[in-house]
């Protein structure tokens, strides 16, 4: 989502106007997650997708007479429709997508930030005027915005509490109203150890969206020369800069300098933090070692639990790259245990 409201962005900088398709439901074997965005520019350019291409030229047709008609829609295709087996949607899943004739410019505002921030949208009911309250929040609840109720809006910063920290886009019924909660921000992965993996990690994070912060003492390895993609470079130790590396429950903090004196702190603090996911490079001898050494500076046995290690899915792979896939593969596994065809 946020690197196609960056998109919209530079649209929006040019003078083009567009128009949006989003997933907010899918059910069964529906190709894309709940959040998949498509922007339809009115000079007939698109960005994103709402699925694996099946349903995008109906979308996009939707968002068209969406922007001619001023309104704003929820759009159900499944297997079983006509209209879904007109544009090829034989997955056999069934998908909601919200039709928006414009993109509010608060939202786009939004692409800035690299902390979780999310959108909430209450859902039409038929054709409704594209005026809407959406509410804008972030860990510490409402940050502007309102769905109208006092009751609904303390519903949702709850509610919208638990999205944030998943950090995976979805629907929620607030009251009697089905609101989706959209995290615009980019999810944070940062990575303790500026090796030959990380340069991988890195570089394969990026591509799939990720906000990428590496920490390492060693000025040697940290260069943006071999780590041009990466978000933030930090130089010093992961347990100091705990707070600029953006350490906290929405983080995903992968340890790999394979070196106590640098990793412990790392985890130590991950675990302290409450962080969402924690990994560390080593063998399972290294690892029951690591966890001794952690045991006795006090970490609890359910946090230690908490560690994957050896880091990453098991691919079957041994260089650098491979390491690299395994671990973003776990990480992402991981982000959407729970939510999958939520």
């Amino acid at each position: 989502m946020r690197d196609v409201l960056a998109v919209g962005a530079r649209w929006r900088a040019e003078g083009v106007g567009f128009g949006r398709a989003t997933l907010v439901r899918s059910v069964g074997s529906a190709p894309f997650q709940v959040g998949s965005t498509l922007l339809v520019a009115d000079d007939g350019r698109l960005a994103g997708s709402v699925s694996a291409g099946c349903v995008e030229g109906a979308a996009a047709e939707a968002v068209h007479a969406a922007r001619q008609g001023r309104y704003r829609e929820l759009v159900h295709f499944g297997v079983s429709d006509e209209r879904a087996a007109a544009v090829g949607l034989t997955c056999g899943g069934e998908i909601d997508v919200l039709v928006e004739p414009d993109v509010p410019a608060e939202e786009i505002s939004t692409v800035a930030n690299d902390r979780a921030l999310a959108v909430a949208t209450p859902l039409p009911v038929g054709r409704e005027a594209p005026e809407v309250g959406r509410v804008l929040l972030d860990e510490n609840g409402i940050r502007s915005g309102s769905l109208g109720d006092a009751a609904a809006d303390a519903d949702l910063a709850d509610l919208a509490r638990d999205v944030l920290r998943a950090g995976v886009s979805r629907t929620i019924r607030v009251g009697t109203r089905d609101v989706y909660v959209d995290v615009v921000a980019a999810a944070r992965l940062v990575i303790v150890g500026a090796g030959e993996i990380a340069v991988y990690l890195v570089r394969l994070a990026h591509a799939i969206g990720f906000h990428t912060v590496v920490v390492d003492a060693r000025t040697a390895f940290l260069t943006r020369e071999r780590f041009p993609d990466a978000d933030e470079l930090l130089v010093g130790w992961a347990d100091e800069l705990a707070d600029r590396a953006g350490i906290d429950e929405g983080a995903h903090v992968v340890a790999l300098t394979h070196d106590p004196k640098f990793d412990d702190p790392a985890i130590s603090t991950a675990l302290r933090r409450g962080a969402r996911y924690v990994g560390a490079l080593g063998s399972r001898r290294t690892h029951a070692k690591r966890c001794e050494r952690l045991r006795e500076a006090g970490t609890s046995e359910a946090d230690l639990a908490r560690i994957h290690a050896p880091v990453g899915l098991d691919l079957g792979g041994h260089t650098p790259a491979d390491i690299a896939l395994g671990i973003l593969a776990e990480i992402v596994s991981e982000r959407h245990a729970g939510h999958r065809g939520a």
